[in-house]
Formats: structure tokens, C-alpha cells, sequence
């Protein structure tokens, strides 16, 4: 059996990973991690693990993790994690990061977008992004996996049939995505406060949001050629969840029986897609504490409009839970091991 080990286990999508992981088949916890000086019983963050847990989080040991861990899950703020990850790869670990920090392809862009310095540029062409339905084959070989955000798996899942099968014009897309409060994190800000938050609903970052180069570089990669998105996000008054409504134009002659196609193979080979049809669309309590995307579309006979809706629990199918599929995938365990 082997074993794992999580860099900031404090944070949401480390108590998601701790949750998950203690349930699943092939592997077992090897290190929890914090900046704290004082031991945290892991109990205290993920009550329902119960009385029998014995497990704690403990302050960040380096050689202490490299002697306990095949895989390491980072789970560190964007910027911060960069040096961590980069160090246990280089212990030829399997290290799977949450962080922004090794997502985009391009130094010059993650600068742009972070306003940080890239430090392990070095490791970018060796990085594989870790979006299974479309990056499957190189995840299985990587030893660094870039999990993607929470904003893009949800908004790219949604057009990767009409991009791969070019059934729609590809400089026609708009995302309008609308995410629950968790995917801030737990750092405090007055944006995230409660007396902030309920009663309210906003957008922000409007063309400014650092998954926006994310969200094209994939679709790009897709489509084999650059694709440009307007994206703008909100934040919902709800703790977990992110619903996707995306605009995009049919190519001309595109009838909704060859739309409907794409979306039900994709569907069929992908096991977190599952495709609603027309006219049925997914809400966030149907996705929540799941690993699941779901996807409904519509359309009509008077214009080449396509609406696709998408929805998915940002903190696992957006996060951990997908971390845990990569994991799967790279280490050749069943890809929907500990995530049923």
C-alpha cells in the first residue's frame, strides 16, 4: 500500500483530501502538514473521521515527509508552493500541487497573471495539467501534476466536445461562472465575511480573473489553435459548489442532433461527466460532496446560439477530489477508487 502525505492540510482542499484518503483502497496517510508549531488532531478539522482516528497534523519536516511519502499533495497558497513542490519532485516524488504555480506553460504569463516571479521554471515543460478528460495519457507519466482550478475543470468540460468535434465558432465564447465562498480559501478577507456574503451576490475580477489564461491555454490546446474567452466570475452566497453558464455560437449548418451526440460520447467515455441532455440542467445540490461534472445544454431553432451549463463541487471535482483522480490515473489504481 502506499502512501501519502499532504503539504498545509489546515487549509479546505487539505481536509478534503483527509477526508477522502482515509477511505480509500490502495493507499494510506503518511504525513499532515502545517505552519503551526502545535500538533492538530486531525479530528478537530475532519470531524466525521470519527473517534478512532489517531492521526495529527504536525509542523512541515521536510525530511520527514520525503521518508513517509510516494505521493505528496500540496495544498499551499499560490506563490508559496512553487519551492515545496519543486523540492519533493526533485526527491523524485509524485507530487501533485493545487496551487496556480504550475498550471500555466508560459514563466512570462504566470508572472503577468500572480505578480510573482516564477522560481522552478526550470520544472514548467516537465509539469502535466491535471484535467483527466483531456490530459489522461500524460498524466499517467508524470511526476508533477498541475491540478487545474476549480474555475476552468468546470468551464472547460463544458465545451471540450464542441471544441474537439468543431461544431461551433471558437471567438464566440462567454463564461459567466458563479462559485460558492469556499473557493476563496480560508484566508481571512472582508469579501468572504459572512455579514459580506449573505443576502448578496456580485461579480469581481471581471477581466482580471487568473484562471482566464488557464481556461484559454487548455481550450487552446484543444482546439490546436489560440482561443480567446470572455470570463467573468461571481461569488454565491453558499459554502460549496460552481455553476458555469456558457454562451457560444454553432458553426452553420451544425444541427442539435450532432450536439447532442458529442456531449453523450464524451459523457459515456468520461467517468465524473455526466450529460443531462436539452432542456435539464444541473444544480449545485445534485454535484455537491461529489467528484461529478454535470452538463445540460440548450438551443433553439431560431438562432446558432448553444447554451451549455455545467456544475461541479469546486472542492473536489474543483480540487481535491480531482487531485485524488490524478492520482489514480498516475499510479494505475482504478480512476474512480475512493472518490464512489
Amino acid at each position: 500500500m502506499l502512501t501519502c502525505s499532504i503539504i498545509g492540510a489546515t487549509s479546505f482542499t487539505g481536509n478534503e483530501l483527509i477526508r477522502l484518503l482515509v477511505r480509500h483502497p490502495h493507499v494510506k496517510i503518511g504525513s499532515l502538514t502545517t505552519r503551526s508549531e502545535e500538533k492538530i488532531d486531525v479530528r478537530e478539522q475532519v470531524p466525521s473521521l470519527g473517534k478512532a482516528s489517531d492521526l495529527v497534523i504536525e509542523k512541515f519536516n521536510f525530511q520527514k515527509v520525503v521518508r513517509n511519502s510516494d505521493v505528496v499533495f500540496v495544498t499551499l497558497p499560490h506563490t508559496f508552493a512553487m519551492k515545496i513542490a519543486g523540492d519533493f519532485y526533485d526527491e523524485d516524488k509524485v507530487v501533485i500541487d493545487l496551487s496556480a504555480d504550475f498550471r500555466l506553460k508560459r514563466a512570462d504569463l504566470y508572472e503577468e497573471w500572480y505578480q510573482e516571479k516564477h522560481t522552478r521554471k526550470d520544472l514548467l515543460k516537465r509539469t502535466v495539467y491535471g484535467l483527466p478528460e483531456v490530459y489522461r495519457g500524460q498524466i499517467k507519466q508524470a511526476n508533477l501534476i498541475a491540478n487545474p482550478g476549480c474555475y476552468p475543470t468546470g468551464s472547460v468540460l463544458g465545451l471540450v466536445p464542441l471544441i474537439k468535434n468543431d461544431l461551433v465558432k471558437r471567438d464566440s465564447i462567454i463564461i459567466d461562472a458563479k462559485s460558492g465562498v469556499s473557493g476563496a480559501g480560508k484566508k481571512l478577507s472582508q469579501a468572504t465575511q459572512f455579514s459580506e456574503v449573505d443576502e448578496n451576490f456580485g461579480a469581481y475580477k471581471v477581466n482580471r480573473h487568473q484562471h482566464t489564461p488557464e481556461i484559454e491555454q487548455t481550450l487552446s490546446d484543444v482546439a490546436l489553435e489560440k482561443i480567446d474567452v470572455t470570463f467573468v466570475p461571481h461569488l454565491l452566497p453558499v459554502h460549496r459548489g460552481i455553476l458555469s453558464t456558457i454562451y457560444v455560437r454553432r458553426k452553420a449548418g451544425i444541427k442539435k442532433d450532432k450536439l447532442v451526440k458529442a456531449f453523450e460520447a464524451f459523457s459515456e467515455q468520461e467517468p465524473f461527466v455526466r450529460f443531462l441532455g436539452v432542456g435539464r440542467f444541473p444544480t449545485l445540490r445534485n454535484v455537491q460532496y461529489t467528484n461529478f461534472c454535470d452538463i445540460g445544454i440548450a438551443m433553439d431553432n431560431h438562432s446558432d446560439q448553444v447554451i451549455v451549463i455545467t456544475a461541479i463541487d469546486n472542492l473536489l471535482k474543483g480540487a481535491s477530489g480531482q487531485a485524488i483522480q490524478n492520482m489514480n490515473i498516475r499510479l494505475g489504481f482504478p480512476e474512480e477508487a475512493g472518490l464512489l
